[in-house]
């Protein structure tokens, strides 16, 4: 592959795996991405662990024991006053504490808070970046708040986690968060990749909105969850029920779906949707066990996506067939592998950037291949008929010398001849000779010169003499058919270009006037000039041609039928080659004619100098 070739070759490449890259970060793309890295939940959970926390749920049941809101601070207020008894870590609530509530509810609440100790109250950002507070009365019970938003992705699923809100120039950590702080009496240590809580780093970036990606606990084999879940009703009933609770982080929140608007699916619940409550639960065991999964950064993705595009386009470049079909099936699988594997190292690595890159310039650069392969076939297919040409060219224009060479010598081996006639004979054997090497060297230059392989010769040369030579030497083969060749206007002008070939362009249409004229006709050249250009006409009144014959009378081998009916030998290929050498001398074939009117070949070629004379009628 030449230079402009493999420059040609990795645009194109470099294109393909571009285009791939920028549809991965189409929302499309992402949405396929949510898909496969949920599917990686699923397929590799991770080893069950003892959960820390616990729930506290409000149930269907418990919200009939509760006759729905209207008794449930007061029936709260006992169940957390029983489970403090079961010294619980943190008691955490998912339960809004907004309104104000009826009689001594509240108070009761509050003291039962107060005396519980280490409780976390929630609180909300409403649109408008104002808070949503509990009531005073419990903020002064507690003065520990988090942040309840558990933000689901576009399609539902919860995937992430919000670790810090920030509205009226006030910020609170989330729910799960500020419930490990408060069990580790520790405090948050910022940095721009991560939060540093006691010794153990949260890998939540402040350029990605400090997001927890969350390490679900995977459901036990009946598909509950593995995070231990006492009712308040429960509570109420059997407090020794909350024995479960002790030295656990203790998640307080509804879970009846007739009372629960944060239900959200998760990637092991994609049926049954999850309780806000739940979810902190799950948020708060990633962070507790270290079950951290990070993004992978942008720029890894890219220089990935790079590497791909890159080793695609070397696989094609340096091998072909199987072997480069072979290893790039090889890289569409390990790119198609390589979330997969990411993932079993904690590291959440898209999955269209890098398959969709791989695919794309996997079959750009195979494309790219096949068709530079046809080109080259389609080019040696050409030299294969350009060889065959050649040697049809060489067999038909070769025959009349050889013949005149076989001649001579069979006449003086046969006969006795006088010195003279032998000399004669002798000499015209000398002049076939010079003309066939000289015919075999022209052809041999037309076809390089077709073939871009010499440059054309640049000297300046009479026209004038070029066709009187000519004229001369086609006058025996015109006088054994009885036509007249008449030389009328030659101008003696310049021209700048090879000799040789120029003289093989007029020989062949002399030949050709005479060869297709029927006996006892004439034909007429003349060279002149026209807006600058040098004319060189001949007009024969031979067998003419159609129109439609003439567009394709520039076409190697085209022979008219009549020519073929003539009986006459060619091989159509002298024509191809006369306007080769005047397309390469910058001028060009003009042809007029009609059948049984003969034809008129003209070449004009840029001329150099402007007539200085006539040729006299003596030197025609």
């Amino acid at each position: 592959m030449t230079g402009s070739g493999k420059a040609q070759y990795w645009l194109a490449v470099s294109a393909a795996g571009l285009l791939a890259l920028v549809a991965s970060w189409t929302p499309l793309a992402a949405q396929i991405d949510n898909y496969a890295t949920d599917w990686l939940f699923r397929a590799h959970p991770p080893k069950p662990w003892l959960p820390q926390s616990a729930i506290l749920a409000l149930d269907e049941d418990s919200y009939e024991l509760t006759q729905g809101v209207r008794n449930l601070r007061s029936k709260l207020a006992e169940a957390i006053e029983i489970v403090a008894k079961a010294q619980p870590k943190v008691i955490a609530l998912d339960v809004v504490l907004v309104d104000a509530g009826q009689g001594g509810e509240d108070q009761q609440l509050a003291l039962a808070l107060r005396a519980a100790g280490n409780v976390i109250l929630p609180c909300e950002l409403l649109p408008g970046s104002r808070w949503k507070l509990p009531q005073p009365i419990f903020l002064e019970a507690t003065d520990a708040l988090g942040h309840v938003h558990a933000e689901p992705d576009a399609d539902g699923m919860s995937r992430h986690m919000p670790l810090e809100k920030t509205g009226d120039r006030q910020r609170y950590w989330a729910l799960s968060l500020e419930a490990f702080r408060r069990a580790q009496n520790a405090q948050i240590t910022e940095t721009s990749e991560g939060l540093d809580i006691a010794g153990l780093r949260v890998p939540a970036s402040r350029d990605g909105g400090r997001l927890l990606r969350i390490r679900y606990l995977p459901p036990d084999a009946g598909g509950q969850s593995r995070i231990p879940q006492v009712t308040l009703q429960q509570v109420l009933k059997d407090p020794a029920a909350a024995q479960i609770f002790k030295d656990k982080i203790v998640f307080v929140g509804a879970t009846a779906q007739s009372a629960t608007r944060d239900r959200m699916m998760t990637p092991y619940n994609t049926s049954r949707p999850m309780p806000g409550v739940e979810i902190h639960a799950h948020a708060f065991e990633t962070i507790a066990q270290g079950q951290f999964l990070a993004d992978a950064a942008p720029s890894f993705v890219l220089l990935t996506a790079v590497a791909f595009i890159a080793i695609a386009g070397t696989l094609f470049l340096r091998w072909s067939g199987t072997p480069a079909y072979a290893l790039a099936a090889l890289l569409i699988l390990i790119a198609h592998a390589l979330p997969h594997l990411f993932f079993l190292n904690r590291l959440i690595f898209p999955y269209v950037a890098p398959a969709a890159t791989a695919w794309f310039a996997v079959t750009c650069a195979a494309v790219f291949q096949y068709f530079r392969t046809r080109e080259q076939l389609a080019e040696t297919e050409s030299e294969r008929s350009r060889y065959q040409e050649a040697i049809q060219f060489v067999t038909h224009e070769m025959r009349t010398p050889l013949s005149a060479i076989q001649g001579s010598s069979e006449l003086m081996n046969r006969y006795k001849l006088s010195e003279e006639k032998q000399k004669q004979l002798s000499q015209q054997i000398h002049t076939e000779s010079k003309r066939l090497a000289g015919m075999i060297q022209t052809f041999l230059d037309v076809e390089r010169l077709s073939a871009g392989q010499m440059n054309l010769k640049t000297e300046p040369f009479e026209i004038a003499k070029i066709v009187a030579t000519c004229v001369d030497r086609v006058r025996p083969l015109a006088e054994r058919k009885s036509i007249q060749i008449q030389l009328h206007e030659c101008v003696s002008a310049t021209v700048r270009g090879d000799r040789e070939l120029m003289e093989y362009a007029v020989y062949n249409l002399l030949t050709n006037a005479v060869k297709y004229s029927p006996a006892e006709t004439k034909v007429d050249v003349n060279a002149s000039l026209q807006d600058g250009l040098l004319s060189v006409a001949v007009q024969d009144e031979g067998i003419g041609m159609s129109a439609e014959e003439l567009k394709k009378i520039g076409q190697k081998f085209y022979r008219t039928k009549k020519a073929e009916q003539s009986g006459e030998v060619g091989t159509g290929i002298g024509l191809s080659i006369v306007q080769q050498i005047i397309n390469h001398h910058g001028g060009r074939l003009q042809v007029t004619s009609s059948p049984g009117h003969g034809s008129c070949f003209t070449m004009l070629v840029p001329a150099l100098i402007s007539p200085a004379s006539v040729l006299p009628e003596s030197e025609k």
